[in-house]
């Protein structure tokens, strides 16, 4: 038998906070934010209560279940890496079952919320989110590809596309222009992470980019990619989506994310990764943030 399946439950922390732990709240937040500025953008007027507050809490649901299916996939290589083996899976804080049980239930409820409450294309398009991270990313392309973060980062860029549904009912192009933002932002972000830990990715035999190419080539990928997002960025502007405070603050932002891929590129200190990593967290929020406050100043 599997040793996970033997390790015993501990009680190191109440089991609420282990069954949070599995969603990723972190992550989760941050989707969020993207969700609502989706929300936001949506309709130049007063938005529906309901729907933001039903939208939002049934996305989240679904998205902390994908996350706990990543937790439940990834348990054998979360177990070998530092960065993971303190999840609890490997530690023995949640069963397997009970994990499975926890993950089916929270997809199931957040549909039905999102079917019931807000629309059933918003429930089918967030489904479908679940099915690309859960499934074709973390059970397949992780392990296939060392392109798997670029085609699966997909599924991850879909949240703001969600909010304007939930908002909305209907597709809209300029929904997938914030699509494509994060779409070319993820590679670059991620990437930076994979080199940090590109020894332990190699342990567990997850054939990321530094691991099947190596370093230095994933430096120049990041650099040429932050080029594209930082263009991606500049589309609302083009088609007239969002204004000048907008376009200062995303220059602004692309610009410094573009110096540190140049910085990362041409020097060797291990630290320069995990800073572009963070920076590119706070990157996403002001952006976004920088939406929205453009956004209510050009409907005032």
């Amino acid at each position: 038998m599997n040793k996970l399946l033997s390790l015993p439950i501990t009680p190191a922390l109440p089991q609420w906070r282990a069954y949070l732990e599995m969603t990723k709240p972190r992550v989760v937040a941050l989707m969020l934010l993207t969700v609502f500025v989706g929300m936001c953008l949506a309709m130049p007027g007063k938005l529906s209560y309901a729907a933001v507050f039903y939208g939002l809490i049934g996305i989240a649901m679904m998205a902390g279940a994908a996350a706990a299916f990543n937790h439940l996939i990834d348990r054998r290589i979360d177990g070998l890496m530092s960065r993971t083996d303190s999840r609890p899976l490997p530690q023995g804080k949640v069963s397997i079952p009970r994990a499975i049980l926890f993950s089916v239930t929270l997809s199931i409820l957040g549909f039905i919320l999102l079917y019931t409450q807000v629309n059933p294309l918003t429930a089918w398009l967030t489904f479908a989110s679940l099915i690309g991270y859960a499934v074709i990313y973390t059970a397949y392309l992780k392990r296939a590809t060392p392109q798997n973060i670029v085609v699966g980062g997909l599924a991850g860029a879909m949240p703001p596309l969600l909010g304007w549904t939930a908002i909305s009912g209907e597709f809209h192009g300029h929904a997938l222009l914030l699509v494509i933002i994060i779409f070319t932002w993820t590679p670059p972000h991620f990437w930076a992470l994979a080199i940090h830990r590109r020894n332990e990715y190699a342990k567990v035999d997850v054939p990321m980019l530094p691991v099947t190419h190596g370093v230095a080539f994933t430096k120049t990928c990041i650099f040429l990619y932050t080029l594209l997002m930082a263009i991606a960025c500049l589309l609302p502007v083009l088609v007239g989506m969002s204004g000048p405070l907008y376009l200062v603050c995303s220059t602004l932002l692309s610009g410094i994310f573009i110096y540190k891929a140049w910085v990362l590129k041409f020097n060797d200190k291990p630290e320069l990764a995990m800073g572009l990593f963070r920076f590119s967290i706070y990157q996403l929020m002001l952006l976004f943030a920088a939406l929205l406050i453009d956004h209510y100043i050009w409907v005032a």
